[in-house]
């Protein structure tokens, strides 16, 4: 089973279970020599040494080794539906030809195609700044190709970092110590451990900026205006760049990534992850996540979180032994952005641009307040049951800007049984059943009254005398 990546990873492995080289070689039945050339990718491992090896650590062989080719695919279909790359007719067989037999090119392609739409954007930015017109100062598709990086790297990680689960661990047992609240321990820990002190952010700067930390008068600004859960875990997030920088900066150069904005969004990241395992420590969080069946609102409310929060933390439930369901999860904005994915039940999150519009993380906004329930249905005939509610983001006061947003958590159909939002529901009931695609482009289904786009692999004619309800829908009748 040739795969660059398993030597690493059991290497890794062992290293995190403080094993031996000849300890693991002995428990698997082979020599010490042989399992350095494994580590090392200059052997293969059998199928019976895949079995022992998931036995040992706890692990299912699909957690051992995760068929990322199926995401490469994807991502693949979703650059090639660009209509740059339109002309060249590429079929599905070619595509899938590449990314199982090819990965390296696949990815090394996509690393292109991600630096071809970000020079697109700056250029575009640049375009509009010469002729007169502002930009909306979000950064938007030029930051595309930094965030992507970052993406990649933590859905090959399955988004699990047992370091900084650690490092959280540690803080969290000195806080407790200090009997006081979230936000009083957490600000005596930065006192006492770093002489940072916590302070109330000026009122007029605390309207457009929530966190500011002054390395050289050691101190940290928070703002006065934003609600309980975002101050606690942005003292939080400092806590994690003080208390596991030298975690974050090995993870960071594992990584490997190119340019100073996606490192410094890499360790963005990671601080918020070790925020999240701060505030929702993993042992309790998992056990309370398991007795009340997924239900966000009561995990929110008991760890003092918000639901964004809770959804990030529900993904990360990757720990040998103390697993949850493989979830997905992305965040969108009103106009259809995804700023957020990261998938382990196996649905297809576009890359770029939108996903499918019959998804229930778009009709979530119709709806402010309320989850969304959707089982969905993809065209490879997989079926998932999926939540969504709208957020808002932002600053308190009447007056003061917010920006709105939608999470969807989901899974695959056999799991939904473990969550409180599928009670009382018939999951084999067709009729409950939505048809989703992956997006426009990439999505086969020609009987879909949202479509936006024609799919990339079929040149559609169009029938002045015929209008269906898209101008992409194939008309069932043919009638004149």
């Amino acid at each position: 089973m040739p795969d660059p990546e398993l030597g690493y990873k059991v290497r890794r492995l062992r290293r995190d279970r403080h094993m031996t080289q000849a300890s693991l070689a002995d428990a698997l039945g082979i020599s010490a020599s042989y399992l350095n050339l494994i580590e090392h990718n200059r052997r293969n491992l059998t199928v019976p040494l895949l079995f022992k090896l998931a036995d040992i650590f706890g692990l299912s062989l699909k957690d051992l080794v995760p068929d990322q080719r199926s995401f490469v695919l994807s991502d693949l279909m979703d650059a090639l539906s660009d209509d740059l790359l339109v002309p060249y007719d590429l079929t599905n067989i070619e595509v899938q030809e590449v990314a199982r037999a090819h990965p390296n090119f696949a990815g090394a392609f996509l690393a292109l195609y991600d630096a071809y739409r970000k020079a697109a954007q700056d250029a575009q930015d640049l375009a509009e700044l010469c002729g007169g017109r502002e930009g909306d100062g979000e950064g938007g598709m030029a930051d595309g190709f930094p965030a992507e990086q970052v993406s990649d790297f933590i859905q090959a990680k399955s988004n699990y970092f047992p370091a900084l689960e650690a490092a959280a661990e540690r803080v969290s047992t000195d806080i407790k110590l200090a009997d006081e609240s979230t936000f009083r321990g957490m600000s005596s820990f930065l006192t006492n451990a770093f002489g940072v002190r916590v302070m109330a952010m000026p009122p007029k700067d605390g309207w457009t900026i929530i966190r500011r930390f002054d390395p050289g008068r050691h101190e940290l600004h928070i703002s006065r205006h934003i609600p309980r859960e975002t101050r606690d875990f942005q003292v939080a997030h400092q806590i994690g760049l003080l208390a596991a920088d030298k975690e974050i900066r090995e993870l960071a150069a594992e990584a490997g990534l190119l340019g100073d904005a996606a490192n410094g969004l890499m360790r963005a990241a990671l601080a918020n992850y070790f925020a999240g395992a701060l505030l929702m420590p993993y042992d309790e969080f998992h056990r309370r996540t398991l007795a009340w069946k997924y239900d966000v609102d009561l995990l929110a409310n008991f760890f003092g979180t918000s639901f964004e929060q809770v959804c990030h933390r529900l993904v990360t439930l990757r720990r040998p032994g103390a697993q949850g369901i493989p979830l997905h999860m992305l965040r969108v904005d009103i106009a259809g952005n995804i700023s957020k994915r990261f998938s382990l039940s196996g649905i297809r999150i576009p890359r770029h641009g939108a996903s499918c519009p019959r998804w229930n993380v778009y009709w979530a906004f119709i709806e402010p307040g309320k989850i969304n329930i959707q089982v969905s249905q993809t065209p490879d005939g997989q079926r998932y049951f999926c939540i969504a509610r709208m957020v808002s983001r932002g600053v308190a006061g009447h007056n003061a800007s917010r920006s709105l947003m939608s999470v969807g958590l989901g899974c695959r159909i056999e799991h939904a049984p473990n969550l409180v939002y599928a009670e009382g529901m018939n999951l084999d009931n067709a009729s409950l059943t939505i048809p989703i695609g992956t997006s426009c482009r990439t999505c086969p289904r020609m009987d879909c009254d949202q479509r936006a786009f024609p799919p990339v692999n079929r040149n559609l004619g169009f029938n002045e005398h015929v209008r269906a309800t898209s101008p992409y829908v194939v008309p069932r009748s043919t009638d004149k």
